[in-house]
């Protein structure tokens, strides 16, 4: 070919045949030295986050849940209050990061150890956002193979509804549902959600964003429904369940694969927003988002009560979308191409 050269890695297809495609995805992925660096930090901050009641009994000693206005700790072996009185007189100021064992980030205004909750808190986002993106995953997928499949009135009325949530700004739409529902919870029938319960936030961001899944997931279900092999499956006397769950979820797996750490990512910023305007993660529950909140009247003082969880969640979500960028070129089906682009010659055809 004249304007591109296409070569075909020859290893990597026979491979797929010996071994198949997902084997030949995750070998790809293992490959990709930076979704690997990225993945080692998400572990890093995963096991933090599940040592957190460790840290709290055995290191800091300290209940980061109770307020400790009136509490004293060790610092250089001298006794020091964790509140501790201003120079004027006027007011107090919690104690600095003393990076000894007992409040190593310092202490928040109730007294509260700072490390401690961070490391809660990051228990409490991690688990909100992997769950809302589960669930947004488990839903667009059923609707996006159900529009997909049977097509006609049952796509048209799926696809009107996914464009009146999607007509929405996502945070309007997140914002407007959690100040509605924290008044009231959930009860449907014997579905019932606490206000304060983790489920409501999990619920709330959940739902938002299955659009954004579910249009993909249509848009491959659709495309699959009229290839050769579902063709060839109907003549076969397959019915809708082989053809849905053999056929078709196989095929637009991948696409929900590459969306789930991507979509992790963005819940945990839109939790951390939530959460951050008091209709999110509520109380005795932490979370990053409420831990920048309450660090928000010492930045001038204390600045690291709010700079340690925005740390946290800026390296999680870019370590995230790192992986998923390695997720996504490692499921890729045109992963076994290199399209290079060449340079005519002066006088060539």
């Amino acid at each position: 070919m004249s304007g591109l050269d296409v070569a075909v890695d020859v290893p990597e297809a026979g491979a797929a045949a010996h071994h198949g495609p997902w084997a030949l995805a995750l070998r790809r992925l293992v490959r990709n030295r930076t979704a690997m660096a990225s993945l080692a930090v998400l572990v890093v901050v995963v096991l933090s986050a599940l040592a957190a009641p460790w840290y709290a009994s055995n290191i800091a000693e300290v209940d980061p849940f109770e307020s400790n206005v009136t509490g004293t700790t060790t610092v250089d072996g001298e006794t020091v209050p964790v509140i501790q009185p201003n120079a004027s007189g006027l007011g107090s100021t919690p104690i600095g990061p003393t990076l000894e064992a007992h409040y190593f980030l310092g202490a928040d205004s109730q007294g509260r150890d700072v490390m401690a909750r961070l490391l809660y808190g990051g228990r409490t986002s991690l688990i909100v956002s992997v769950a809302a993106a589960v669930l947004t995953a488990l839903v667009a997928t059923i609707v996006g193979l159900a529009a997909g499949f049977f097509g006609g009135r049952l796509d048209g009325l799926i696809s009107r509804l996914l464009d009146i949530v999607w007509a929405f700004p996502v945070y309007l739409l997140a914002i407007s549902l959690s100040t509605v529902l924290l008044l009231q919870g959930i009860s449907i029938g014997p579905f019932d959600v606490d206000p304060a319960s983790l489920w409501l936030p999990i619920i709330i961001i959940g739902f938002v964003y299955v659009p954004y899944v579910a249009r993909p997931v249509r848009g491959e279900a659709l495309s699959i429904r009229r290839r050769e092999y579902m063709e060839a499956a109907i003549a076969q006397g397959a019915n809708d369940r082989q053809l849905i769950l053999g056929e078709m979820l196989p095929n637009v797996l991948p696409i929900v694969l590459v969306f789930l750490p991507l979509m992790i990512a963005t819940d945990i910023i839109t939790e951390a927003s939530l959460s951050y305007l008091s209709i999110g993660v509520q109380a005795p529950n932490a979370s990053w988002g409420t831990l920048v909140e309450d660090g928000q009247n010492l930045l001038y003082t204390r600045p690291w009560v709010s700079i340690a969880p925005g740390l946290m969640i800026a390296v999680t979500v870019l370590a995230l979308n790192v992986l998923g960028d390695g997720v996504r070129d490692a499921l890729d089906p045109r992963g076994s191409l290199r399209i290079r682009r060449r340079f005519r010659r002066p006088g060539a055809p």
